[in-house]
C-alpha cells in the first residue's frame, strides 16, 4: 500500500484534524505531542502529516510534495484551487464579513472607498462581483485598525463571534461567504495513489458522520 502524505495547518485545525482521525481509527499520539518536529509518522496507518502554515499547505499540495491537505476555504480562495477540494470537514467554522465603524455609511453613492484586508483576493473578488470598484489594501496585522486610523472605510476578515469587531468599535453588515476546513488532494496523486486517498476520505467521512454519537 503507498504512503501517503498529508499537509496539516498548524494551530486549531490541527488539533480538529487530530479529533477526526481518532475517531477514524488513526493513532494521532504523534500529531497530539508534536514537540518540534513538522513531519510525523502516523504509526497503525501509511500516512505521514506535515505540519504548516495555512498558505504552504496549499503550495505543499498543488506541487505534489504533499498529497492531500488540511486547509480552511479562506486559504482556498486567497491562494489557488489547482487540486481537488473533495470534502467539507466541518469544523474551523466561521464566515468572511464585511465590517465597518459603527455609524457609518460605507454604501452611500457616489463615494470613493477604500478596504483593507489579509484577503485582497477574496475582497477583491466580491465587489467585482457587486460592480463597484473600490481600492484594496492588504494589511498582515491587525486589520481592525484600519478604520479606527482612517485608513480604510471597511475591512473584510474572518468573524467567528464579532467580539473583537465590537471591541474595536466595528460592525459586520454583509457576509460574503462561509468558512470551514476542507480536505484537499493533489490532482496526480489522485490518479497515482487512488485506492489509498479514496480509503483516506472513507474513514474521513465515517468520522465526521459518527460525531458525537455514542
Amino acid at each position: 500500500m503507498n504512503r501517503l502524505r498529508i499537509a496539516i495547518t498548524k494551530g486549531r485545525l490541527l488539533e480538529d484534524s487530530a479529533g477526526m482521525f481518532d475517531r477514524a481509527g488513526l493513532d494521532t499520539e504523534p500529531l497530539r505531542n508534536p514537540g518540534r518536529r513538522l513531519i510525523h509518522e502516523i504509526p497503525n496507518y501509511p500516512l505521514d502529516a506535515v505540519l504548516a502554515k495555512a498558505p504552504d499547505v496549499v503550495t505543499y499540495v498543488e506541487h505534489g510534495v504533499c498529497d492531500l491537505g488540511i486547509v480552511g476555504k479562506d486559504t482556498i480562495l486567497e491562494n489557488g484551487s489547482s487540486f481537488y477540494e473533495v470534502l467539507d470537514l466541518g469544523f474551523g467554522r466561521c464566515r468572511f464579513a464585511l465590517a465597518v465603524r459603527e455609524g457609518s455609511d460605507f454604501y452611500v453613492p457616489y463615494k470613493s472607498r477604500c478596504v483593507a484586508s489579509k484577503y485582497p483576493k477574496v475582497t477583491s473578488d466580491f465587489f467585482a462581483k457587486k460592480g463597484m470598484d473600490v481600492s484594496v489594501i492588504k494589511i498582515e496585522g491587525s486589520v481592525e485598525l484600519a478604520p479606527i486610523l482612517g485608513l480604510a472605510d471597511a475591512i473584510v476578515d474572518l468573524v467567528e463571534t464579532g467580539s473583537t469587531l465590537k471591541a474595536n468599535g466595528l460592525v459586520p453588515i454583509e457576509t460574503i461567504c462561509s468558512i470551514s476546513a476542507r480536505l484537499i488532494v493533489n490532482t496526480a496523486s489522485m490518479k497515482v495513489k487512488k485506492a489509498e486517498i479514496l480509503d483516506l476520505i472513507s474513514k474521513c467521512s465515517l468520522a465526521l458522520e459518527t460525531e458525537g454519537k455514542p
